[in-house]
């Protein structure tokens, strides 16, 4: 038994967790920390991200950050570099793409800018970004990588248009990846949750008509909580999920099963 448990450690790994400031990159990075790996957060508000590590650290873990606006393509190389720069050799092992944005415009008020802004960070970033790390990862024979999908990779939501459009391309992303990288040891995975309590989906949780209508579409019958993406987030990164690339799961409650 102890040899199966072994195979979800994460001690000595480090991991790089885009949006960590809240929600579910912050909750995320938490998990991975507490599974014994070392977590990089990068995000663009400093005092959340502060905030952040300090819950982390308060269990004698190690947690670092990068403050940083992922939306700016150009800065994406020196943002990779300030993140090895936080890890022993610059020896990241996994890279957690959660940061995103999700305007909820109507479909008639879409704008270029703000489909090219919704496209580029839930999209192109977690491609651009996570290619910085790769050739460490390939050099060591040893990486993961858990892009964020969403129940609007498969549903399609009212004023969810470009934010639907880019998390059904970061399923097809996440199979790329991993036909690019998985024959060097890189599984690629996408963890895609259902109605979970974060500054997004705010305004789904604010309207008590709306929060009980999400919970009545799952097959158990309540909205996510954020503990409920503990065990998915340690099992795809860690060596357990070495035969699993390419997939994306979804912790939806069975809301995509009905």
């Amino acid at each position: 038994m102890a040899e199966i448990l072994d195979q979800f450690a994460l001690d000595g790994r480090h991991f790089v967790v885009t949006g960590a400031s809240s929600g579910i990159g912050r909750a995320m990075a938490g998990f991975l920390a507490q599974a014994g790996a070392g977590v990089v957060l990068v995000a663009r508000r400093e005092a959340e991200l502060e905030a952040a590590i300090d819950g982390i650290n308060s269990g004698s873990r190690r947690a670092s950050y990068v403050a940083a606006d992922l939306s700016d393509r150009d800065a994406l190389v020196e943002i990779a570099k300030q993140c090895k720069s936080k890890a022993p050799s610059g020896a990241i092992d996994g890279v957690v793409n959660a940061a995103g944005l999700n305007l909820r415009e109507a479909v008639d008020e879409i704008s270029h800018e703000s489909w090219d802004l919704t496209l580029n960070l839930n999209l192109s970033v977690p491609f651009f970004l996570t290619r910085e790390f790769i050739p460490e990862m390939r050099a060591r024979g040893y990486g993961r990588v858990i892009n964020i999908a969403s129940l609007q990779s498969e549903r399609a939501f009212p004023n969810g248009l470009p934010y639907g459009a880019s998390k059904g391309g970061v399923c097809q992303l996440t199979r790329a990846m991993a036909e690019a990288w998985s024959r060097f040891g890189i599984c690629c995975n996408a963890l895609a949750p259902g109605f979970f309590p974060t500054e997004l989906t705010a305004p789904v949780f604010a309207d008590d008509a709306t929060r009980e209508w999400a919970a009545s579409q799952t097959a158990i019958g309540r909205n996510g909580e954020l503990a409920d993406l503990a065990g998915a987030t340690i099992f795809f990164a860690s060596p357990a999920s070495g035969y699993i690339t390419g997939q994306t799961l979804f912790i939806d409650g069975g809301f995509t099963a009905r």
